[in-house]
């Protein structure tokens, strides 16, 4: 296995073989959440305006996202954890989520182009990423970790690349150093300052949590458009 590390919108264009598209604050810490809370269904859309159409002509769905991290006019949730948390899976239980973010969706639609597989990546779901990487066995993995906005790179980002690294060969992790590059940095302050609403101060706590759920998130073509795919992992090891 071959594994090969990208960043930002570039790199997600670049994708080959099997790619990880990583984006820890926020969209792949989000996405596991909506399964977890009992969604039957989730659409990721690249293109606000056509998110917000998906909504409209489907008043039933949850429209959750974000352009440049302020949420969409016209959608339910903005994209956080936080306040999907506080939702509840009384809110989410067998309904139908469309989901928009300015990194890491747009960079899933774009490797989904080239890669032959794409998987949605972030700390909550990387050990089960790895096992079912490891089960797949591919001949090459692109790890792309997507950066601030996609334009880039972020350290919550390219730390998550290097777990996956760590999981996958066995090549060193300090997470006391992870902690020191990540949490002091303006990818993270702008949370831990609670200047706005909409970037709460709880977000990194739950984002930067490691290896909460044993599934996967795969995307693949559905009749909306691209959907992610709840895919059952394999956790091993502690």
């Amino acid at each position: 296995m071959r594994i090969l590390r990208k960043s930002c919108a570039k790199g997600a264009r670049e994708a080959r073989g099997l790619a990880v598209i990583i984006d820890v604050f926020r969209a792949f810490s989000c996405a596991p959440l909506f399964f977890h809370l009992g969604a039957d269904r989730v659409i990721i859309e690249a293109d606000p305006e056509r998110a917000v159409w998906l909504k409209e002509k489907n008043p039933g769905f949850i429209l959750v996202g974000e352009k440049n991290e302020v949420p969409i006019k016209g959608a339910d949730l903005g994209n956080s954890p936080t306040h999907i948390i506080q939702k509840g899976a009384s809110y989410f239980r067998n309904r139908t989520v469309v989901h928009r973010t300015t990194a890491g969706v747009t960079g899933a639609f774009a490797a989904f182009r080239g890669a032959d597989e794409v998987l949605l990546g972030s700390f909550v779901t990387a050990r089960a990423i790895a096992g079912y990487i490891g089960k797949q066995d591919p001949d090459l993995v692109t790890l792309v970790a997507m950066g601030d906005r996609g334009e880039r790179p972020a350290p919550e980002d390219e730390a998550c690349a290097d777990y996956l690294e760590h999981l996958l060969t066995g090549k060193s992790y300090d997470p006391v150093r992870v902690f020191l590059e990540v949490v002091f940095q303006p990818t993270a302050q702008k949370f831990i300052s609670g200047l706005k609403e909409y970037l709460p101060r709880e977000d990194p706590l739950f984002c930067l949590q490691r290896d909460l759920f044993d599934f996967v998130l795969m995307v693949e073509r559905g009749r909306d458009g691209l959907e992610a795919r709840a895919v059952e992992g394999r956790i091993t090891g502690g």
